[in-house]
């Protein structure tokens, strides 16, 4: 099954050949800023005026694979020239480095929509264990999920972009909870490709090491368990694995409904929430893979339910570069600038 077309948003008065917008990444060398650049340098209603790096004494350089797209050096990190030179800032930083940069920013007027987790987790106490750089939240600081936090976007003065493994579980599970279908365990098995761990080299990035293997990490002590339950408001059961793939999260998750829950509630329930998505397709009992989204913004969601024994499965894919990060990071700057979301995505 398939959602309706999204009926499109007016368009802003940039995108009709008014100024543009300014935009400017900070870190654009990493594997999602590099992305971000990509769709900015296309995209319709914004001008990119600066591609910087994530540090002040690094040396100017190219990005040969966005050649004769953004054609500019990547410029050592200059707070000064992000202020003076864009309206809107993008970080694809380290968590620390955001946490630092952020609220200077947006202290000099600036509009930022940050890619780090830094400022994604609202209770301060969960916050010192997970983003201890973080000591608080700027004012105007919102929790961007596009699909269901869109009239706070607005407004914000500075738009935390999810986690690639948060976007998926909430997209699938939030509806459901929303229904009262929810009843007991939730058990999220996610799988990752390996530029979702960063584009610094690791040993368990190096590729003799992930070629060939599938490995758990990080279980019971995942930051983006956290996120999931902040937003879902119950206990999650969150384990990540790490995939010999460059790109995709595939995750399959599995709910205890509540009794007396039915397959055509599951479908209602999704299909409500997304009847005007943009980028959710709901699949239903085709159930989607990673080669359906990889370099989109679609967020696919399939499911199985076994009635009898209360039990729900859904697959959830999406591409952890465009839909987790830099794609979902101009989904919201088209809800800031009052654009069509699909806006220079499609």
């Amino acid at each position: 099954m398939t959602i309706a077309a999204p009926h499109a948003a007016p368009q802003s008065s940039a995108a009709g050949g008014a100024r543009r917008t300014r935009v400017a990444v900070a870190g654009a060398t990493g594997y999602a800023g590099q992305e971000l650049v990509r769709l900015l340098a296309r995209h319709p209603a914004v001008t990119l005026t600066a591609a910087m790096s994530s540090g002040a004494t690094s040396t100017p350089r190219p990005l040969p694979a966005l050649a004769r797209i953004w054609d500019e050096a990547v410029t050592p990190l200059d707070i000064d020239r992000l202020v003076s030179s864009a309206d809107i800032v993008f970080l694809a930083l380290p968590e620390a480095a955001s946490a630092e940069l952020a609220p200077t920013l947006v202290g000099r007027g600036a509009r930022v929509i940050d890619l780090s987790g830094a400022f994604r987790i609202r209770d301060a106490a969960d916050r010192q264990r997970w983003y201890p750089a973080t000591t608080a939240l700027p004012a105007g600081t919102v929790y961007g999920l596009p699909e269901h936090d869109a009239a706070a976007i607005r407004n914000a003065r500075l738009v935390s972009c999810p986690g690639c493994y948060p976007t998926a579980a909430l997209l699938a599970l939030e509806p459901l909870e929303a229904a009262g279908l929810i009843d007991g365990a939730v058990i999220v098995d996610a799988k990752s490709g390996i530029s979702g761990a960063g584009k610094a080299p690791s040993d368990r990035t190096h590729f003799s090491e992930n070629h060939g293997s599938v490995a758990a990490y990080a279980v019971f002590s995942h930051r983006h368990n956290a996120e999931i339950e902040q937003e879902l408001k119950r206990d999650v059961t969150f384990v990540p694995h790490l995939v010999p793939l460059d790109r995709g999260i595939l995750e399959t998750i599995y709910v205890t409904l509540a009794p007396g829950t039915t397959e055509a509630q599951v479908a209602h329930a999704l299909e409500e929430a997304y009847r005007d998505a943009a980028f959710v397709r709901l699949t239903g009992a085709a159930l989607p893979e990673i080669k359906h989204v990889a370099h989109t913004n679609f967020c696919d969601i399939g499911w199985k339910v076994d009635e009898g024994r209360r039990r729900l499965a859904l697959i959830v894919v999406l591409d952890n570069l465009v839909k987790g990060a830099a794609g979902q990071a101009v989904q919201n700057l088209n809800i800031v600038l009052g654009l069509d979301e699909r806006t220079g995505l499609l």
